[in-house]
């Protein structure tokens, strides 16, 4: 049964989003950018309340900006999802969470070292360039729940 609902448009949406994340980090990255997409949605908590398809937590917009830096740069657009990408995205739709990334409903590349806390939320541990972050203790349970 997969994590989540989800149609072959949101798989698209999902690959090119963890192409333009996280190419650069291989296979590994990129399914944990995928697998924080698919926490936001599960969670229903902190930044994340009432969101309810792949499309809400990939377009959300907070401060003014949007959530990922790819949509507000753009450049998700710019390639299109290739098969590696969509197979890769199809993993953490249905099952993979690992992590540093398994709870993790932020991450970043701060180009130095990751910092201990990112607004508030503790480092769960960093993967190449990015820093992953999970919900504070007692803050958003049902990101643990599933």
């Amino acid at each position: 049964m997969a994590r989540v609902k989800y149609t072959d448009k949101d798989v698209d949406l999902v690959a090119r989003m963890i192409r333009a994340e996280a190419e650069g980090e291989g296979k590994q990255g990129m399914l944990m950018v995928g697998n924080v997409i698919v926490n936001r949605l599960k969670a229903n908590c902190s930044d994340f309340e009432g969101l309810r398809s792949i499309r809400d937590v990939i377009f959300q917009v907070q401060g003014g900006n949007y959530s990922f830096e790819a949509v507000q740069k753009g450049n998700v657009f710019y390639n299109r999802a290739r098969s590696a990408e969509k197979r890769l995205a199809r993993q953490v739709l249905d099952y993979w969470r690992e992590h540093p990334s398994k709870f993790s409903l932020w991450y970043f590349n701060p180009y130095g070292e990751c910092p201990p806390e990112w607004y508030g939320q503790p480092f769960t541990g960093q993967y190449k360039q990015h820093c992953y972050y999970e919900p504070q203790a007692n803050t958003c349970e049902s990101v643990y729940g599933w």
